[in-house]
């Protein structure tokens, strides 16, 4: 009998521990759901009530921060008189608009055309911003190429080097003559160090990488120290790269590139080919990303060709004359 009334004991006790079921959960979804349908009915409400004038001016906004009259709204702000109401251009986000994607195929003409403007719009806007960034790059190798004239004026060898801004930056070529390099050979001689002397001090206080390219003219004389024109121009980049280098500008800004003659400056068949091939291009790189760099040579106008450098005093007296011309008031003379 003992263990018999142990076992109704147990029984008794796991009866008393048994978890009670709630038969009345289906009130918190039930609750839920008149919850939602209330905030339902709020939203409903509310766009009933449409504020014109508030409306209207975000439709103003959004259509301005496009660049467009009408981006994404068909009707203008005077159709809220009580007889008609706004039109959207609904935009499917998985789609490219712009690519004719399957989300412009349920789109009305008049969608189709908004989602077109808007894309010229901000076609545009990056194109003029490309602009700028391109114009003012311009200005900016203008400056830096008015302090290395400044400095070959001042050592009378302005008349060594030639400019041109292209995609690339700021290129100041140093034609590689006998007073340079000596034929088939890539030791700087005492003339062309005088020249990179001069130029050195302005490049190592600018932040931007130098690239020196080595070019060799059409001619199909034999290489006597080096087998091929590859060699050679690029023996010659690397000795103005070492020279650089030991004249304060940091290794890591500085790269070297041989073109051999793949790359002329002006026409094979011009008499003058045969020295101005034969050169050495120091360039000082954009820092703009491709695209914009793209824009450069016709930002920067006439100096997209080769030129002689223009002196801070230059620059200076010509905008002093044109700015006298554009007024009509007479330089001033002195005797």
């Amino acid at each position: 009998m003992g263990a018999g009334g142990g076992g109704a004991k147990r029984k008794k006790r796991h009866e008393e521990h048994e978890e009670h079921v709630n038969h009345e959960r289906w009130l918190v979804s039930y609750a839920d759901m008149l919850t939602l349908l209330f905030v339902l009915f709020v939203v409903l409400f509310s766009m009933s009530s449409v504020d014109q004038k508030k409306f209207a001016a975000l439709a103003s906004s959004l259509s301005q921060g496009f660049g467009d009259q009408s981006v994404a709204f068909d009707s203008q702000a005077s159709t809220f008189d009580g007889q008609a109401s706004p039109q959207f251009a609904p935009i499917d986000p998985g789609s490219d608009p712009g690519n004719g994607g399957a989300g412009t195929d349920n789109m009305t003409k008049e969608q189709k055309e908004a989602v077109e403007r808007a894309i010229k719009a901000a076609e545009r806007a990056q194109s003029s911003r490309d602009a700028k960034a391109a114009a003012k790059e311009a200005e900016n190798l203008k400056e830096i190429e008015k302090k290395i004239a400044d400095a070959l004026a001042k050592a009378k060898l302005l008349a060594s080097v030639k400019f041109t801004i292209d995609e690339r930056g700021l290129v100041v070529t140093v034609v590689t003559n006998e007073v340079v390099f000596e034929g088939n050979r890539a030791e700087l001689r005492s003339g062309g160090a005088k020249i990179l002397d001069t130029i050195a001090p302005p490049l190592a206080k600018l932040p931007n990488a130098i690239e020196v390219d080595g070019h060799t003219n059409q001619l199909k004389a034999r290489t006597t120290f080096y087998p091929s024109g590859w060699e050679l121009s690029a023996a010659r980049a690397s000795t103005v790269v070492r020279y650089l280098a030991g004249r304060g500008l940091a290794k890591n800004r500085l790269s070297a590139v041989g073109f051999s003659d793949t790359k002329p400056l002006i026409d094979p068949k011009d008499p003058r080919s045969v020295q101005l091939n034969r050169r050495v291009d120091v360039i000082v790189k954009t820092t703009l990303p491709a695209d914009q760099a793209a824009l450069l040579p016709s930002a920067a106008g006439g100096d997209a060709k080769p030129h002689t450098g223009t002196t801070t005093a230059q620059a200076e007296a010509a905008a002093k004359a044109q700015a006298e011309q554009a007024t009509g008031t007479p330089a001033t003379t002195h005797d």
